[in-house]
C-alpha cells in the first residue's frame, strides 16, 4: 500500500482535542510517521486526562449545594412550589383573560382591578420560580407542565362579570390551600426563606380573595 505521505503532527497545546486527533490520525500514516505520532501521543496522554478530570471536577461542584436542607427535603419542597407557581401562572392567566374581556356596567371597575391583580402575580411568578432555582431544582416552564401541577381550571368562553368575580374567588382560594401544604415540609427542614414566602403569598391572596367576595355581597 503507497505511503500517504508525511502527518501533519497538531501542535503541542494539550487537551483532549488534541489527543484524539492525533489518535485518529494513527491509522493514516506509514510506520515512521506512526512510531512518531505515538510519541506525540505519549506527550499528550497526561495532559488529556488532567483537563478531563479537572472538568469533571468541576462540573461536580458546581452541582453541590450545601444550604443546611439536606437533597430529599430540597426536592420536596420544590415539588410544592412547582404546583404553588403552576397554580400562580394559571391564576395570572385566568386574571388576565377576564381583564379584557370583562364586560357591562362594572367594567372599569373590574377592567382596573383584574390588571393590579394580574401584575401582582406576574411578580409572584418570578419569585416562585426563583426560589425553586435556589433550591436547585429546575423550575417548570410550559403549558404542558403548568397544565399537569396545576389546581386551577380553566374558564370556559366568556363569562358574566359575577362569574368571573366568583372563578377569580375560588383560584385565589386554591392558591392559599397550595402554598399551606407546603408549610409542614417547610417547617421540618427550617427552610425559612421558604416559609416567608409562603407566608406573604398568603396574605395576598388571602386578601385579594375577600375584596372579591365582597363584590359578590
Amino acid at each position: 500500500m503507497p505511503n500517504a505521505g508525511p502527518a501533519k503532527v497538531a501542535p503541542a497545546q494539550g487537551g483532549a482535542a488534541t489527543f484524539e486527533w492525533a489518535t485518529l490520525a494513527l491509522a493514516r500514516c506509514g510506520k515512521h510517521e506512526r512510531l512518531r505520532l505515538a510519541q506525540h501521543i505519549c506527550r499528550l496522554a497526561p495532559f488529556a486526562s488532567l483537563l478531563q478530570g479537572t472538568a469533571m471536577a468541576k462540573k461536580n461542584t458546581a452541582s453541590q449545594i450545601d444550604i443546611g436542607i439536606n437533597d430529599k427535603d430540597r426536592k420536596k419542597i420544590a415539588e410544592g412550589l412547582s404546583r404553588l407557581l403552576a397554580d400562580t401562572y394559571t391564576l395570572y392567566l385566568k386574571t388576565h383573560n377576564f381583564h379584557w374581556n370583562v364586560t357591562g356596567p362594572m367594567f372599569n371597575t373590574l377592567h382596573l382591578m383584574f390588571e393590579t391583580q394580574y401584575t401582582e402575580l406576574a411578580l409572584a411568578v418570578d419569585a416562585i420560580a426563583e426560589r425553586i432555582r435556589a433550591l436547585g431544582v429546575p423550575a417548570p416552564g410550559s403549558y404542558k407542565e403548568f397544565a399537569k401541577l396545576s389546581s386551577i381550571p380553566e374558564a370556559d368562553g366568556v363569562p358574566s362579570a359575577e362569574e368571573m368575580i366568583r372563578q377569580l374567588v375560588e383560584g385565589q382560594e386554591a392558591v392559599v390551600r397550595t402554598a399551606r401544604a407546603i408549610f409542614p415540609t417547610t417547617d421540618a427542614a427550617h427552610d425559612e426563606p421558604t416559609a416567608d414566602l409562603l407566608t406573604q403569598r398568603m396574605q395576598t391572596h388571602e386578601k385579594t380573595a375577600w375584596m372579591l367576595r365582597a363584590m359578590l355581597a
